[in-house]
């Protein structure tokens, strides 16, 4: 039932043609992505109030905290599927996507209902104060407390649709959602329209995310006969292999998510001591930054399909070449988009919010920020193949080596070193030794399966 051009793509194709239209969908999407999330802090840096700006930037940890469900479920299913595609166990495939599906939706639903029970402790833990709780509050009640389930599971059905080689309607369902929620974003925070600031780019998310869901429930129903997605209730299964495989790569990837979230908070957290002007200044630069990060996420896990479906056929020399060029272009880009972030740091700012002391603050973060990206895009792609290929633990070592090992203390100790401004070089300190450790490692791993 796979058609015969995604079989070519993945078995016969020049790598540099199969790595390009499996990866530029995923990251035209990823793109589309950070863009709506721009969006938000563009419209809401428009009202000129840093405390509505911080309500948004407080918020992410909560929000990155989502892709610990999407990378078990998502990467942790997505990366099986693959798998069995490249050994033709066909049935596998559809019982793997099955349970992904269903248990998606009950690790989201269980997602909203602790949130709404522990609401206050964690908006304090969050670093949250006197003024900005309000705001933070309502902005989460659209994007958490109502929007969980259909934030989680878009991205998951993207995953999904992608492991068979279907990148193009992937990125569709997924990029539907951002433009719809860009569009309505305006509507809904500026004072021209419903004037909710925060509360309405949450609202906003919210519809977003709900539209691309209906996308992919469409596109599976349309597709029902010509594909091995499947979210057929009767194919559910808690079948221990299933269970194991999907755990053992979904558990480190939703692992590494959470420790992100972790580092995220700290980072907030030491900023916040600073006032609200230099917490909306990192929030503004990080997801300024967020955007060749994106680049390099999405190259890696577009890739994914490729290189999991080779690794299980038998054919590593085609894996091989598809990581190594991979790897050559992402580099490239991201040293060029680094270049230009630290050249223009200010007039990257400035896009955002009109705020001379926020400019200020967020042009030096900017600095420190984007002089990571090039190692960061090697670190990236060592993980995607670690994660198409079923080796849970070596991206669970690369997880804790960077948040745990490197830059929670790395933010710490450039703190006391240059108050504020160090910490945004925590980064940079952190993804040279990672980019170092995924040569030595992948290389290591070419050698012996060679």
């Amino acid at each position: 039932m796979i058609e015969d051009k995604k079989l070519y793509l993945f078995e016969q194709a020049p790598v540099p043609r199969a790595v390009m239209s499996m990866s530029v969908p995923t990251v035209i999407s990823s793109l589309v992505m950070v863009i709506y999330n721009l969006a938000d802090t563009y419209f809401v840096g428009m009202l000129g109030d840093p405390i509505q700006n911080a309500a948004v930037t407080l918020s992410a940890p909560i929000l990155l905290a989502f892709n610990a469900v999407n990378n078990l479920f998502g990467i942790g299913t997505s990366s099986l599927m693959s798998r069995a595609l490249g050994r033709k166990e066909y049935d596998e495939v559809r019982r793997a996507s099955a349970f992904g599906f269903y248990c998606t939706v009950l690790c989201s639903f269980l997602f909203s209902v602790i949130y709404l029970a522990a609401r206050n402790p964690l908006l304090v833990l969050l670093g949250t104060d006197v003024d900005t709780l309000s705001a933070t509050a309502e902005y989460m009640k659209w994007t958490v407390a109502l929007g969980a389930m259909p934030a989680i599971l878009n991205v998951v059905m993207a995953y999904m649709v992608r492991s068979e080689g279907s990148t193009a309607h992937a990125s569709i369902g997924t990029m539907s959602g951002c433009i719809l929620n860009m569009i309505l974003d305006p509507i809904f925070i500026l004072p021209q329209g419903l004037n909710m600031g925060a509360a309405g780019a949450g609202f906003a998310t919210f519809l977003s995310n709900c539209a691309a869901c209906l996308y992919f429930f469409g596109l599976l129903f349309v597709k029902r006969k010509k594909t091995y997605v499947c979210i057929d209730l009767r194919m559910f299964r808690l079948k221990k292999e299933i269970i194991a495989e999907v755990c053992k790569v979904g558990i480190p990837a939703a692992i590494q998510n959470l420790l992100n979230v972790v580092g995220m908070t700290v980072l907030n957290n030491f900023t916040s001591s600073f006032g609200a002007n230099a917490v909306a200044a990192m929030g503004i630069a990080q997801k300024i930054d967020m955007v060749p990060m994106n680049v390099a996420f999405g190259f890696s896990q577009g890739i994914m399909p490729l290189i999991s479906y080779n690794y299980a056929s038998g054919d590593r020399t085609r894996m091989k070449e598809t990581v190594i060029f991979a790897g050559k272009v992402t580099v490239l880009v991201l040293a060029s988009v680094a270049l230009c972030f630290f050249a223009g740091s200010a007039f990257w700012m400035e896009l955002f919010i009109r705020n001379e002391n926020i400019v200020t603050y967020g042009a030096s973060f900017l600095k420190g920020l984007c002089i990571a990206l090039p190692f960061l895009g090697m670190d990236f792609l060592a993980v995607g193949v670690f994660q198409a290929v079923g080796m849970g633990k070596k991206a669970f070592s690369f997880a804790i080596l960077r948040k745990i090992i490197m830059e929670i203390p790395a933010i710490y100790l450039l703190n006391k070193i240059v108050p504020l401004y160090g910490m945004a070089y925590a980064q940079f300190v952190t993804e040279v030794v990672l980019a170092i450790a995924a040569v030595v490692v992948l290389g290591k791993m070419f050698r012996e399966k060679a």
